[in-house]
């Protein structure tokens, strides 16, 4: 018998034996072994609404933009559909249409670049910014594993700032900066997302906004927005305007997706990248030219025929994802105040039991009196049926070992009721068993 050839796992890139790549594949692994369990542990928009007659609704209707408002021939307009397409995507004046209209975003579209999820965005402009060992990215904590993840992948350290109640920590900020340079190290941007953040789920309220981008400019760093929540808060009202949407001197760079809003299955994420890059022989491009030279060489353009798909629901509401929404927002809305309120009424004052309250988005953190762990996960899912977050896959504060994220979106509101049952008798249970313990 032939041996096989093994490699060393050592002798692979560092990020292949971090445990932050693994924690995706954990919990999807626990949720595959117990698929009866409910879930308030994913991040998913709500399947219900699906419908499959949408998607070739959505693509015909992008057909007639192509033909009759761009006045494509039909074999033009079928090879926009077939054919690779420009690296920077063929919808870029849709999402710019999208931005003006639910974010009051004035971008041009030549700034955005199409990704493949929002997930590529950040991959590439990580590795844009990462020229050499000194550069560092700063990230707002507890962060989402994905920038930690591909941060990992272009060997950029990652400077955590802390958030605390009011989303981010503004001295901390500052002083995380002063440190780092101390170091030698050149911190280029820093990472957070402004509105219902996951996993906190806490939004920064205007004063902050206006400070943080004062502070940005001061210290000569850039700021990476991502915003896949925005669109669901609990009062559309009262909605304040994002970071880019404040920018006034190109320090925000916006990274979207339409995962959450527009069609998970699709994959069709943006990074709007107006920045000016300057030559050395003088002349000037925009930040997202060269992050398209990247995606070149990475994904060599987002499939056209998903780019399609979110066009046509673009285009069916308006260019508006807020209208496109409705339900889900109100849905999530729902949810979101009846897991509230149950928790009210599950762990009254003293239990030792907090949360937060966020404003709207998907997620909330729960704090707890004991252990949360990966093997508590594990009891959770087989013995009473619920799956959750530890909060320490998104954090190595001490904190965090405590802490558990939920999220509202997949379940529907009865089944947010039967979830926070479950989850008050593990909870109970786990606090007779300290108390018995001791």
């Amino acid at each position: 018998m032939t041996d096989l050839t093994t490699l060393a796992l050592l002798e692979l890139h560092g990020s292949l034996a971090d445990p932050a790549l693994e924690s995706m594949n954990f919990l999807n692994e626990v949720a595959n072994r117990y698929p009866e369990a409910l879930s308030l542990a994913a991040g998913r928009p709500h399947e219900e609404f699906f419908e499959i007659s949408d998607i070739q609704r959505y693509l015909e209707r992008y057909e007639r933009h192509l033909t009759q408002t761009q006045q494509l021939t039909p074999e033009q307009a079928r090879r926009a559909f077939f054919q690779y397409g420009r690296t920077k995507g063929i919808i870029h004046q849709l999402v710019a249409d999208n931005l003006a209209v639910d974010e009051g975003i004035s971008v041009d579209p030549e700034s955005i670049v199409v990704t493949v999820g929002c997930q590529e965005a950040m991959f590439l402009i990580l590795r844009a910014l990462r020229r050499d060992e000194r550069d560092a990215v700063l990230a707002v904590a507890p962060t989402y594993v994905g920038l930690t993840g591909a941060a990992k992948l272009v060997d950029m350290p990652v400077l955590t700032v802390a958030g605390g109640p009011g989303g981010i920590d503004l001295e901390d900020l500052a002083a995380t900066v002063a440190r780092a340079r101390a170091q030698g190290l050149r911190p280029r941007a820093c990472y957070l997302l402004a509105d219902h953040s996951n996993p906190s789920g806490l939004s920064l309220d205007l004063p902050t906004r206006h400070a943080l981008l004062e502070l940005a400019e001061r210290e000569g760093l850039l700021l990476l927005e991502d915003n896949p929540y925005g669109v669901f808060a609990s009062d559309p009202q009262d909605r304040p305007p994002t970071l880019k949407a404040l920018d006034r001197r190109r320090q925000v760079v916006y990274l979207g997706s339409y995962a959450k809003t527009g069609l998970p299955g699709a994959r069709v994420g943006f990074v709007v990248a107006d920045q000016l890059v300057a030559a050395a022989d003088g002349t000037q491009s925009l930040l997202a030219d060269e992050l398209a030279k990247l995606k070149s060489m990475l994904t060599v353009n987002t499939a056209p025929i998903a780019q399609a798909v979110i066009a046509g629901k673009l285009l069916e509401h308006e260019g508006s994802l807020v209208r496109a929404n409705a339900r889900e927002i109100a849905l999530y809305r729902e949810n979101l105040a009846r897991l509230l309120a149950g928790l009210v009424q599950a762990f009254p004052a003293g239990s030792g039991v907090k949360w937060n309250t966020p404003s709207g988005g998907f997620f909330l953190v729960v704090s707890v009196p004991f252990e949360v762990d990966d093997a508590l996960l594990e009891t959770s899912a087989r013995d009473y049926g619920l799956l959750w977050t530890p909060m320490h896959h998104f954090t190595d504060a001490p904190e965090a070992r405590r802490q558990l994220r939920l999220a509202v979106s997949l379940l529907t509101p009865d089944q947010v009721d039967e979830g926070l049952r479950r989850l008050a008798r593990l909870i109970n249970d786990q606090l007779i068993n300290d108390r018995l313990a001791d």
